[in-house]
């Protein structure tokens, strides 16, 4: 168990302003003699990352530079590759979507740091959030040796995941011990989805972390309360490079216990609690959805824990840009 002495007053905040630029980003690859030697540059990157941009964009992101080989630049596209070169591609600087930076600390000691997530901001990195994530803003907060995080051996990190949406209680470790502890102490519930037997089902009442949230739906639940356990997988899916999250017969185990807090018949919307003991990426959403209650306002799932029809004629192709 993680205990400590020194605890910080709760409900200060904390967080730096967002430079109006990220730092870009650098893909490392290292060329290989069974399938990589002898192919050209541009053939190299526009085959092994043809989701990142198509055949003209590779050839600008070459022609500008942004492309080395063993250190140099190498502007050719034609280049030929040999085995055991070094390759590094630079994602240029661009300014990443408008999100909050101000966390509010709600619990702080040796070990561990409890922040209140506001919605709108990104836990980790991810798609165009690369800088304006609560790790940063932790990692700028431990440099500036102004607080605990700022102790030896400290490594500040979110051990879950909130989605940038959501709002709530987001904990992180500051210490690779506490990392290791309270991600276990997550793992338990998640364990257990699956297996019936009775000895797991007494041990998933003891578990030492609850994950409970609220969620407003659409459409009236006639049920107070509702179990889910409908399986999560991945499908294919524009824009989502390892696969979209979706209701799946054939994904991961995932179980959702719903409580019904307020129905609003004139509005047709619902207020509910969910407590989830499993922890798939997305399964609040896709377990609402599919049971035929999307979170209101929700842009990509819809009844089913599927995804919304996808229109091509709106798909973004200016991937030269660079974000």
């Amino acid at each position: 168990m993680l205990r400590s002495n020194n605890s910080t007053s709760p409900l200060c905040s904390f967080g730096s302003p967002w430079p109006d630029l990220n730092d870009g980003l650098f893909y490392n690859d290292v060329v290989s003699t069974s399938s990589d030697s002898g192919l050209t540059l541009i053939h190299f990157y526009s085959s092994k990352y043809k989701n990142s941009a198509p055949l003209q964009g590779w050839l600008q992101r070459i022609h500008n530079g942004q492309i080395t080989i063993d250190g140099e630049v190498v502007k050719e596209p034609k280049a030929i590759l040999r085995d055991g070169m070094e390759l590094v591609y630079h994602r240029l600087p661009w300014r990443e979507p408008d999100a909050p930076y101000l966390l509010q600390v709600l619990y702080e000691d040796d070990d561990m740091i409890a922040l209140n997530k506001p919605p709108g901001l990104q836990v980790l990195p991810g798609g165009l959030f690369q800088q304006r994530t609560v790790l940063m803003q932790l990692q700028w907060r431990a440099s500036k040796g102004s607080s605990s995080l700022a102790i030896q051996g400290s490594h500040p990190v979110p051990v879950h995941r909130l989605g940038r949406g959501t709002s709530g209680i987001l904990l992180c470790a500051k210490t690779k011990v506490a990392k290791t502890s309270l991600a276990a102490y997550f793992a338990d519930g998640t364990s257990l989805i699956g297996d019936s037997s009775n000895a797991n089902m007494e041990k998933s009442k003891t578990r030492k972390i609850s994950k409970v949230y609220r969620a407003l739906v659409n459409g009236i639940l006639n049920q107070d309360k509702i179990i889910i356990k409908q399986p999560i997988g991945t499908m294919r899916y524009p824009g989502v490079a390892k696969g979209l999250y979706v209701a799946s017969p054939s994904g991961k185990p995932a179980l959702s216990k719903v409580e019904v807090l307020e129905r609003d018949s004139q509005l047709n919307q619902t207020l509910v609690q969910v407590e989830i003991e499993s922890g798939r990426p997305h399964q609040i959403r896709i377990h609402l959805s599919f049971i035929g209650h999307p979170l209101l306002g929700d842009p990509l799932y819809d009844v089913g824990g599927q995804p919304r029809c996808f229109d091509s004629e709106h798909e973004d192709e200016s991937f030269a840009e660079d974000g």
